[in-house]
């Protein structure tokens, strides 16, 4: 069963669609509010380029945000967004912020949608929960989010440990709610853009391809190692502590060799340690540091600017509607 029909998606999507008008953007495309990849840099490009640039106040101190958003704010005048995880330990602070520098749109995961959302909403402030289940999506309706995520487990970074696809869950959750839908999880390109929206995404969140961008935080070696990565070099893992999608490095494996002595998650937590996201990926140490990336890196071959990314998605998607179209049943 289609949720879209393919004339329907375009006269939908690239004009006015329930994400392109509830952040006033020109396309239904928001980049992942990645924890030490997504500054200012990256959201204020992708922002320019016509999707939803977010920050990723996650691994940031609340005057590295501040001053992150200050600077977004001179690089563009498009609206752009703070992603917050809402186990941040100084989340009163960065809520704070937030409101005193005119934030209008936040996107929230990994905690009770219930807590922030109306205080959010108080203060004109659009906000989006990110969930994995259709559970958790109703609870976020519930809760009055403005629209949802739906991620899949193919998604880098932090998993929800019920380990559905994305284009299991995209259908499972847009059968349940009636507020906006965004797919995320697995999606790099036009055509998968595409295949998101038929199930019945009314936009993408995009993370993993906008790792290797130009703009992003991330260094060059853990930029390098995304366009190196294959089909089969991430694995899902650390699901005791909160599932992690990881390269397949030297500490990955450290992790699989301590698995085999069956660990406690104390074991488990004295192997992780402090800072290893910031190590691999933000300082680039590519053997003992968590290396975060979605499955969809073996489809991402060059590191680029983050518009001509926006623009190449755009333009496939495009093509693969006239494709779709001229296929005959």
């Amino acid at each position: 069963m289609f949720y879209y029909s393919f004339t329907e998606l375009k006269s939908y999507i690239f004009m006015q669609n329930k994400i392109t008008k509830l952040f006033n953007i020109k396309y239904p495309v928001i980049q992942g509010g990645m924890v030490w990849i997504s500054g200012y840099k990256l959201a204020s490009a992708v922002s320019n380029a016509g999707g939803l640039g977010l920050i990723g106040a996650g691994s940031m101190y609340p005057n590295v945000l501040r001053e992150h958003i200050q600077k977004c704010k001179k690089a563009t005048d498009k609206p752009f967004g703070v992603n917050i995880p809402l186990f941040y330990p100084q989340i009163d602070e960065i809520i704070k912020i937030i409101i005193d520098e005119g934030i209008k749109i936040v996107f929230t995961s990994a905690g009770n949608p219930k807590l922030y959302t109306k205080y959010f909403q108080k203060h004109d402030i659009k906000v989006v929960h990110v969930v994995s289940s259709v559970k958790f999506a109703l609870k976020s309706q519930e809760a009055g989010v403005d629209a949802i995520v739906a991620e899949g487990f193919e998604a880098g970074g932090h998993n929800g440990r019920e380990e559905t696809t994305t284009f299991t869950l995209i259908p499972m959750v847009k059968e349940k709610i009636n507020i906006p839908l965004i797919a995320a999880g697995g999606i790099a390109s036009g055509r998968g853009m595409l295949a998101a929206m038929v199930l019945g995404a009314d936009g993408v969140q995009i993370g993993s391809r906008f790792v290797a961008s130009e703009e992003s935080s991330a260094h060059i070696n853990f930029k390098n190692s995304v366009v190196k990565t294959e089909d089969a070099g991430t694995d899902l893992t650390l699901k005791e502590l909160i599932p992690v999608r990881l390269i397949k490095n030297k500490f990955y494996h450290q992790v699989q060799d301590l698995y085999s002595k069956k660990p406690n998650t104390e074991q488990l937590k004295v192997l992780l340690g402090r800072a290893r996201a910031k190590k691999g990926m933000f300082e680039g140490d590519l053997e003992n540091g968590e290396l975060e990336i979605g499955q969809i890196a073996g489809l991402i071959h060059k590191i680029k600017p983050a518009a001509k990314i926006i623009e190449e998605i755009v333009s496939e998607f495009k093509l693969t509607q006239k494709e779709v179209d001229e296929i005959e049943f």
